[in-house]
């Protein structure tokens, strides 16, 4: 004869909810690298159906010897499937609320796709771009942060200076962190990084859009010092961003080292 559920739960031991007697608290346990499929909404209307990697983390009291990790599964297959910043920190909340912690972690990571023309053919296809999500919350009080790596072209201002023939050029991972105070586009933050590098990428280019991408980048010659500040003015300028961090690695085509360079400003500490 069969058991009711409940039945079986008083009979099974919760060995997680036991007593720890190592007066250890734990500042981040749960679980990581689990793939969900997610929905996330475009600038151009449409949906991106997409599998996004998840890390969860809660707090753990000294006085519990672990924390019950199937509950971080049920979450997400309990959540609703599209994602938007507003239902990630929802997700967060709840996470911290199911395990009765004061504090947790979640990283959301996707490919995200935007559908680009050439510059000169005008043939289009898709870029794609890594984007994380990433919440904490801590006190009740919860904050997620958008992380984007934008890669691009940047050509050397010393090399075109001191070269009579050319400039060496490299592809760069411009990785910008930003926290908004109000509803902003996936590649309202693209355009921003593209808008200042020595020349953006394209899935394809047919012969004059290689010869238009090649110019262009020789005109606009960028260290990574002047990639991180150039994107930090066009970050100042925008109300909705209260808070980024902004990093420049350049994949150095004549050394065998990359060049980096990282700035982070908080408009909410300004004076």
């Amino acid at each position: 004869m069969n058991q009711p559920a409940a039945v079986i739960d008083k009979e099974i031991p919760d060995v997680q909810n036991s007593q720890d007697t190592r007066q250890i608290p734990i500042d981040r346990v749960g679980i990581k690298d689990i793939r969900h499929p997610v929905v996330v909404r475009d600038r151009s209307g449409g949906e991106q159906h997409t599998v996004a990697n998840f890390n969860m983390y809660v707090s753990l009291p000294h006085n519990f010897k672990g924390t019950h990790m199937s509950r971080f599964v049920e979450i997400l297959n309990n959540h609703e499937y599209e994602i938007t910043v507003a239902s990630f920190k929802q997700m967060i909340e709840e996470m911290t609320n199911l395990l009765e912690a004061e504090s947790g972690h979640v990283e959301m990571s996707f490919p995200y796709f935007v559908n680009k023309a050439a510059p000169v053919s005008g043939v289009k296809s898709l870029m794609d771009y890594e984007v994380s999500f990433i919440g904490e919350i801590s006190s009740g009080e919860p904050t997620v942060l958008v992380k984007v790596l934008v890669p691009v072209t940047s050509l050397c201002p010393c090399s075109k200076k001191i070269s009579d023939r050319g400039a060496h050029n490299q592809r760069s991972h411009i990785t910008v962190t930003v926290r908004t105070n109000d509803f902003i586009w996936i590649e309202e933050i693209i355009d921003y990084v593209e808008k200042v590098a020595s020349c953006e990428l394209y899935g394809l280019l047919k012969r004059p859009d290689e010869k238009y991408v090649t110019e262009y980048a020789y005109d606009n010659p960028k260290f990574v010092e002047d990639i991180v500040r150039d994107v930090a003015i066009e970050f100042n300028k925008d109300e909705r961003i209260a808070g980024y961090i902004v990093e420049s690695e350049n994949f150095e085509s004549i050394h065998n080292h990359s060049a980096y360079a990282m700035l982070s400003h908080d408009k909410d500490g300004e004076n």
